[in-house]
Order: structure tokens, then sequence, then C-alpha cells
């Protein structure tokens, strides 16, 4: 008995990083880092520091990242403070740093969403194969009746090249995809393929009467190939825009309906307004211009910002806004009509070049005869730009001094020249 206590004890003093975890987070430090993290198949560790504010923004979602995983995936985190040997060693130089492990080796750095459900998704993607094996049609069902897209190898046999080059594209790419295969070519036939392909399905969510739900990569496969073929198509004609995968889409010039879309509470009413967007935009496909939908309480900062569109403006209707990859931004001021034609005369305004800019400026001066020209956001463009002289600008803030003890000299050289 006393023997039993005191390696109880030796084990309290031995590991007290990991037995004073709080909720589903595994805290390591040196002494059992090494110890407990090749328990874990998959394991997201975050080294942090105390003091560090983006540390403290991102701990509750992290917290509750975990509790969504538990089970499935393992999140930890490790106090750089106190446990520097650890951080050392894993070339941690800024906080936080996340990481990903696999059977206490480290296996890649963690460069996905920093909120509850960013982490939750992309985690479930490190866990498992790289690509799943189908072998029945109940399997496939299954795998495809997601809430995101799914790629689905179809091949002749477990020797097919193909098939190697499909699984080293699922290797490479799992963290953005899902994917799926099978070497039983009667799945494939249930999709009008008679051969070797792949097939992507689109989100089921996101059906629609407006563009095909599967759509068929039959060309030579490589890497390249497969991956060039999943980013023209995954997205589908008009996506689901979130917080987690907005930066992909604005790569191009970008029009975006915002409204009350909540496809887990709401499904219905989500495609309802979906489905008279895409019937417009159908029309308009192929001009340089993407489309999507998006929830506007996931973005109503960002609209009043970028857009100077408050929570009241359009009630429970639709907001339409265009942002250019150049940054231009304009927004549809009529309101959006359920025939949907009110989102047409816009779009044939913005491709005819009448939409005028929104650019949030202070209001334009009613006097502006001095030498010295006052410029608003607004104005920037009819002063400077479209004039036939040079012009010399003057970027100040009203509090700096060294801006008040030009001004002077500044109106001086305005009067001489």
């Amino acid at each position: 008995m006393a023997a039993a206590i005191r390696l109880f004890f030796f084990f309290l003093s031995t590991f007290p990083a990991a037995l004073s975890s709080r909720g589903d987070v595994l805290e390591l430090g040196d002494a059992d880092f090494d110890y407990l993290a090749t328990e874990h198949e998959t394991m997201l560790v975050k080294f942090y520091a105390p003091w560090c504010g983006h540390c403290k923004k991102l701990s509750p979602e992290f917290d509750r990242a975990a509790s969504r995983l538990k089970g499935i995936v393992q999140l930890a985190k490790v106090d750089c403070t106190a446990h520097s040997e650890t951080c050392g060693r894993f070339g941690v130089s800024g906080y936080p740093t996340l990481k990903i492990f696999r059977s206490g080796k480290d296996s890649a750095p963690y460069d996905g969403p920093r909120t509850a459900d960013g982490i939750s998704q992309y985690m479930k993607k490190q866990t498992g194969p790289d690509s799943v094996l189908l072998r029945t049609h109940s399997d496939l069902q299954t795998f495809i009746s997601h809430y995101e897209p799914s790629v689905v190898g179809v091949f002749s046999g477990e020797d097919s090249a193909r098939l190697s080059e499909f699984l080293k594209a699922a290797a490479l790419l799992r963290e953005q995809f899902r994917f799926a295969h099978t070497t039983d070519l009667r799945l494939g036939a249930e999709h009008g393929v008679q051969s070797e392909s792949v097939l992507l399905f689109r989100s089921p969510r996101l059906s629609s009467k407006f563009e095909d739900s599967v759509v068929v990569f039959s060309d030579h496969l490589t890497i390249s190939s497969l991956r060039r073929f999943i980013r023209d198509h995954i997205h589908g004609l008009c996506p689901h825009m979130t917080t987690e995968n907005r930066e992909r889409l604005r790569v191009r010039d970008l029009l975006t309906v915002y409204y009350d879309l909540d496809y887990h509470l709401n499904p219905r009413v989500s495609n309802y307004w979906r489905n008279r967007v895409m019937k417009v935009v159908s029309q308009y496909s192929g001009r340089g211009l993407t489309f999507s939908v998006a929830n506007k309480k996931d973005f109503l900062s960002e609209l009043e910002d970028d857009f100077g569109l408050g929570t009241e403006d359009g009630g429970d209707l639709p907001f339409v806004t265009v942002r250019t990859k150049l940054g231009h931004k304009f927004t549809m001021r009529e309101e959006f009509t359920r025939d949907g034609q009110s989102l047409a005369r816009f779009l044939d305004d913005y491709f005819a070049g009448r939409l005028k800019r929104y650019v949030k400026s202070e209001p334009a001066p009613e006097r502006n005869s001095a030498p010295v020209k006052v410029v608003v956001a607004e104005t920037f463009d009819d002063i400077i730009n479209d004039g036939d002289k040079d012009a010399v600008i003057l970027f100040y803030s009203p509090s700096c001094p060294h801006c008040k003890k030009l001004e002077p000299v500044f109106r001086e050289l305005a009067n001489k020249v």
C-alpha cells in the first residue's frame, strides 16, 4: 500500500500539466508531452503565452472546438512561458502557434480557420484515411449525403494507375475537400459513367434545377488536373459564402446576396431566395462575374464598414453587393424584388458601367474655391485624376503637430504657384 501511495504522488509530481487539464483541452508540458502525445492518433496542439492577446481571443473558440471534437480529435495546449523546452523543440517563435501531431510526431502546421466551427470542420478532415473506400451503393449514398461537396473516384481495380494518382491527390488535398473511391464500376454506372472517372457531387443542400448536381471528370488524371477540375467546379454557379471560404471566393469579381440564410435551421427559406438568385444570375454566367449567397448575420460589421449598409436596410429582403478583385465596391440600392427583376437591372447596369462605386467618404465641402482644395474620398478622382494639371497632395491628421506646423507653409506654397 505504501509503495502504491508513493507511486501515486510520484505521478502527480511528474505529470502536473496533464492532470490540471480543464474541460476537453489537454494541458501538456515539458515532463509529459512525449508521453501523452503518442497516445493520440491525431492531435491539434496550441502553443501559447498567457499574456498574448491573440491567444486570449482564440481560447474560447479552441475550447468549444475541443468539446465538439471530443472522441474524434484530441485538442491540447502548451504554455510556452512555463514549458519553453517543448516549445523550442518544435520551433515555436510566435503565439499562438497551432500544429497537428500524429501519434506524437509533428505532422504539419495548422493553417485553417480560427473559429470553433472552422477548427472542427478542418480537423475532422484530418482523421481517417485520405480517401474512404466505398464498397456498396449504400456506402456511396451515405458519403455523398453530406453538408459539404464530395469527390468520388470510380476505378476498375486496386491496381489501377489512375487510382494511385487519385490517392496521391487525396493525400495532398484532404484538408480542403472530401475524397472517396471505389473499385466497383457499377457504382459509377448509377451516375452515367461506364469507365474509370472522377465524380464531383455538389452539396445536396445546394441542389438546384439551374445546374447539375454531379460533374464528371474524365480527362487525363494528374494531381494538377484534378485540383484544377475541383477548383473550377466545386462551388457551382452560386455557392454559399461563409467566413471560412470568403477569401477563396473573392479572388475573382464577386456578387453576393446577403439574407437570413441558415441551412441547418431553415433550409427551405435559404433555398427559396437562392433559387431566385440562381434564376437571374444563370443568364449572366461566363461574363467575368462570379456569384454567391451568404448569411447577412455573419457579415453585419463588414456590410456596415465596407458598404455603408446597416441592419435596418432592406428589412427582411436580401442585400446585394459586388466586390471586385481590385477592391471596387457596388451596392444595389433598389429593393430586392421576388421576381428577380431588380437584380437583373442591377446586373445590366453593372456590365454597362453605369453603376457608381461605393466609397466611404466624408461629405464634400460646399465651398471649395481656395488655392488648397479639400479632397474627400468621393471627390478624389474628380479633383485629382480628371484634371489637366499635376497635383501636390498633403495627407495629414488634424492631431499631428508636424502637420499643423506644415499647413501654413503648404497654403503659402499654393498661393504662390
